[in-house]
């Protein structure tokens, strides 16, 4: 069938629900590594501390696109995994900043991974699904566009409500965690089940064009072993561009986890002085300041997203991402730069917010362009799978440096957080030069799809 053109209100209202998974995923990004050390974690004890993230997505997300391309019923075919993960997501985020131990927060991270990847899984397919090809990277900037303002309120929101005069030390002794910070978990739970609901309430799924072939495709697909066969014949036979892509996204997400995981301690050690547990006070003005620079990146995102989306037919989006990942690589490596000079601390607050424009540049293409370059070379009834089997890219990286980065800090970067910043940035140099081996023309020939007779 041919689907309509969507007015800009009805883009708004079916990438909403965005603004509330990225409010859940920005909390957990600027609060957590601060959350594991108010709980006696140490430095290089972080990154197998975050390993739920890229887990939970390397399980949940081909599972739920698998899931989702074979589900129709009155919610639609991906809207009700929107509303189930939102749910328990907005559970797992009031009962995060309650963690009395280490063990207790690392557990709710799975939980709320999980949640959140049950959510946002299937909005990449989502766009596919209901927009014509011409509006799909107007659809996925749109996108950005919520990732980033739902980042900027996130990640800025304890500093806020802390000048608003909510106390920023936790109410008892012994590395509580601060009630700003809880309170602006409480928001976030109430603000991602509201924006999911949104979306869920104001935007309309299509019936597959043929139910009796949609039945007879997930009548014949059904059982674990037909899965199973269906996915490893479907990564084999993936598009050329798709193969292409996973280099650019693995490099990519190596950078931006190394960054989520050390930023904020890196900042609140080295350019502010403070500790956990020596010089408390220090340490929680610094890691506020990291707040605000995670959001003036997403904030940049957001507005260079509006950009996208009123420019996205007339850019290349390979030349723009790859002048957006250079950008961001010097971002994050400027950082060692900076803290080297001996400025002051008003000046180095200053530099390191413009260090962080470019990383948000790098951050709104990362949520755009490869899906944009992407989706035209997809087999529309595989449309989530291959979303799915396409975020291993961004899962397995972490992985790698959730598994290593600890390893590779004790013996080689001096356990310095530091260096775990400047490596992100080299990363991000990297998947600009992969982005350029990327082929836009027409991609090759698949191979048939296997018989089910």
């Amino acid at each position: 069938m041919k689907k309509p053109t969507l007015s800009f209100w009805q883009l708004w209202n079916m990438n909403f629900g965005f603004l509330g998974i990225q409010f859940g995923w920005g909390l957990q990004m600027a609060n957590m590594s601060s959350i594991y050390e108010y709980l006696d974690a140490n430095e290089a004890q972080l990154p197998i501390l975050w390993l739920a993230a890229p887990i939970t997505g390397l399980i949940v997300q081909p599972i739920i696109g698998h899931m989702s391309d074979r589900t129709w019923c009155r919610l639609g075919r991906r809207r009700p995994y929107f509303l189930t993960g939102a749910i328990l997501a907005s559970a797992a985020l009031v009962l995060m900043p309650n963690s009395s131990t280490l063990w207790m927060a690392a557990g709710l991270l799975w939980i709320l991974d999980a949640s959140v990847n049950v959510s946002m899984e299937p909005f990449r397919a989502f766009v596919a699904d209901v927009l014509p090809d011409h509006q799909r990277p107007q659809g996925f900037a749109m996108q950005s566009l919520f990732i980033g303002l739902g980042a900027v309120i996130a990640s800025a929101l304890p500093w806020i409500l802390t000048h608003f005069g909510l106390a920023q030390v936790g109410d008892t002794a012994g590395g509580k965690i601060p009630l700003a910070v809880k309170y602006a978990f409480y928001i976030g739970s109430v603000t991602f089940i509201s924006a999911v609901l949104c979306t869920v309430l104001t935007t309309r799924e299509y019936p597959p064009e043929d139910m009796d072939a949609f039945l007879r495709m997930k009548q014949e697909s059904s059982g674990i072993g037909n899965a199973l066969r269906e996915i490893v014949h479907s990564i084999k036979t993936m598009p050329a561009r798709m193969t292409q892509l996973v280099w650019v996204q693995l490099f990519t997400w190596g950078a931006l986890f190394c960054m989520w995981i050390y930023y904020i301690p890196t900042v609140a050690r080295h350019v502010f002085g403070g500790d956990p547990k020596l010089s408390v006070a220090l340490y929680q003005e610094g890691c506020a300041w990291g707040g605000i620079c995670f959001a003036t990146y997403n904030v940049v995102c957001f507005l260079f997203s509006l950009l996208l989306v009123s420019f996205s037919r007339r850019l290349n989006p390979k030349t723009v991402h790859t002048v957006c990942l250079v950008l961001g690589g010097l971002g994050l490596g400027s950082m060692a730069v900076f803290t080297h000079l001996g400025l002051s601390l008003p000046v180095m607050k200053i530099l390191l917010l413009a260090g962080m424009v470019g990383v948000g540049m790098a951050w709104a293409s990362v949520l755009s362009m490869p899906y944009a370059m992407l989706a035209g070379v997809l087999p529309a009834e595989k449309m989530g799978f291959y979303m799915g089997v396409f975020n291993f890219s961004i899962v397995v990286p972490q992985i790698v440096v959730a598994l290593g980065l600890g390893k590779l800090m004790t013996e080689f970067l001096q356990s310095n957080s530091l260096y775990a910043v400047v490596v992100g940035g080299a990363s991000m140099f990297i998947a600009a030069v992969l982005t350029q081996r990327v082929n836009l023309e027409a991609d090759p020939a698949r191979p048939p799809e296997p018989s089910n007779g």
